[in-house]
């Protein structure tokens, strides 16, 4: 199930409907424009509570608990901690997919 979600990711970043990098997606979800924000399991705490506060604050969903490589390589880039998708489509299909998984922390 979770290499269908690294699909969809893939997916996403052909569509351009997906930023990355910590600066890029923190822009993302103060505009508004961040549907979805996935965040790296293995995240820094620091990198973790920022993101969590920043979700929190302007009411972004955010998913922590996929692998910083295997999320790079899905969207065809080296190692990634944070995403974004800045489509409700693909952000509903992504939160579809991995939704009953134990293996993602899913905060809304």
């Amino acid at each position: 199930m979770l290499n269908k979600a690294y699909s969809q990711l893939g997916l996403a970043m052909r569509a351009g409907k997906l930023v990355t990098g910590d600066e890029i997606v923190l822009k993302a979800v103060r505009s508004h424009e961040a549907k979805l924000v996935i965040l790296a399991g293995d995240a820094s705490a620091n990198t973790q509570k920022k993101f969590r506060d920043k979700c929190g604050t302007y009411n972004v969903p955010l998913m922590i608990g996929f692998e910083r490589d295997k999320l790079g390589s899905s969207i065809g880039k080296p190692e990634r901690i944070v995403l974004a998708l800045t489509d409700q489509g693909f952000a509903k299909m992504i939160r579809k997919t991995v939704c009953n998984l134990s293996e993602v922390e899913y905060i809304e």
